[in-house]
């Protein structure tokens, strides 16, 4: 049997590009913003999108629309990130993780009725919740097991990962970083699987044994293990350099459609101390998972002109002045090494497709933000997938801004392909 899904917050469809592979259909979405809601249409014409999620439990409960196998989403993270300020549950934004619940609620009503075992809900949003001033993730957990108040963390913040078990459902948590699902950029994200079936565990989706862990504990050696220098030059080190462990710079290709390969060099580093650049190598890599320096650190209090020639320090603090400045995102490509979280925020979507706050890389002529295509390869999704006809203009004229802004919104792929993997093998 086919399982069925209903997606809200839909986006781009995160869900679908991980769950269609493993045969799991979508029996409809709910996106209201417009750009997302054109690339819905012109992806996946079958599917209707029904706009706003908080209509969605009564056309459930009135039998107008199916009460699906599964029910994943996202929930708004603004009302619980440090760009969004944080306001939480009384962010309306944030309100809708109680109208996540009620949907879940109604579905579970209806296919109760009709014989049917409970759905099983698939819920992500920033870690931030966890630690939200308001308490919006103890509302969250509470309304989803069925109790009458909001349960309490038991510390200052819930866990990273967390197991609770009500008289409605079970539920688990986990943060899960797509750095450890084959993606080049570090985003962390919690994922939540809760269900009321009796023969299902969601702990059984998001928890493994200690030998299958994605995040593997660093080798321990009683011999010194000191990282080698990083060869400042594009070809001056040999890769194959097992015994010096040197890293090789290999800066994407300027060409904005270039192939395949260029890829493969999507990788970046940050430093967390003060910029240390010579002119010719750069220092060591730390040990400290490789993060005290790097080819090119990050700084707030220099205006970037540390690095001399190669090109302007980015700052965190997203100033303006700086040309290679990108809101704190990356600007230096090593083999090896991962590039920070796509961000949704600070994007103008203006005609021209201009946009402020995109991760930059060095080009042969200067640095230069990473294209589109880029950005959904870092989120796992198929080249130009946002590349549509858009406002009356061919998709080959289709602005940037709007690309932008969706992709950093999405989920990524690979993660919600690996949930959906487990949730279908923990299904009786």
């Amino acid at each position: 049997m086919t399982v069925t899904y209903g997606s809200v917050c839909s986006g781009i469809e995160a869900a679908t590009v991980a769950w269609h592979p493993l045969g799991m259909r979508a029996a409809w979405y709910a996106e209201i913003e417009a750009f997302p809601s054109a690339v819905l249409a012109h992806r996946y014409p079958e599917t209707a999108n029904l706009g706003d999620m908080t209509r969605l439990a009564a056309l459930v409960l009135a039998g107008k629309i199916e009460a699906p196998d599964v029910l994943v989403g996202g929930t708004p993270c603004q009302a619980f990130s440090v760009a969004g300020m944080r306001e939480g549950l009384a962010d309306p934004r944030g309100a809708l993780t109680i109208k996540y619940v009620e949907l879940a609620d109604a579905i579970d009503h209806v296919r109760v009725q009709r014989g049917q075992p409970e759905s099983v809900a698939v819920w992500e949003n920033v870690p931030g919740v966890l630690s939200d001033k308001g308490n919006a993730f103890g509302c969250f957990l509470g309304a989803l097991v069925g109790e009458s108040e909001e349960l309490q963390p038991p510390g200052k913040r819930w866990a990273d990962a967390g197991c609770v078990y009500g008289p409605r459902r079970a539920v688990a948590w986990r943060i899960l970083d797509a750095q450890y699902f084959g993606l080049a950029q570090r985003r962390r994200r919690v994922f939540v699987v809760a269900s009321a079936r009796g023969d299902f565990d969601p702990a059984s989706v998001l928890f493994e044994r200690e030998g299958l862990r994605r995040d593997h504990p660093p080798r321990r050696s009683s011999t010194p293990d000191v990282a080698g220098t990083v060869d400042a030059s594009s070809g001056g080190a040999d890769e194959n350099d097992a015994r010096n462990q040197r890293l090789v710079v290999a800066p994407l290709t300027t060409n904005p459609y270039g192939d395949h390969e260029s890829r493969e060099s999507l990788l970046v580093v940050q430093g967390t101390q003060d910029p240390d650049v010579s002119q010719g190598l750069a220092h060591a890599l730390g040990r400290n998972q490789g993060q005290e320096n790097a080819v090119l650190a990050f700084s707030c209090k220099d205006h970037g002109a540390d690095a001399g020639h190669i090109a302007p320090t980015l700052r965190a603090m997203g100033h303006g002045d700086s040309h290679a400045n990108a809101g704190g995102q990356v600007a230096v490509c090593v083999t090896g090494d991962i590039a920070h979280t796509l961000k949704a925020e600070g994007f103008d979507a203006s005609e021209d497709g201009t946009g402020r706050g995109q991760p930059m890389v060095p080009g042969e002529s200067g640095v230069r933000r990473l294209i589109p295509r880029e950005c959904e390869r870092l989120q796992g999704f198929p080249d130009d997938h946002t590349l549509i006809p858009w406002r009356g203009r061919p998709a080959a004229e289709c602005p940037d801004g709007p690309r932008y802004k969706a992709i950093g919104n999405s989920k990524a792929v690979p993660v919600v392909h690996w949930i959906g993997r487990r949730l279908l093998a923990a299904l009786p």
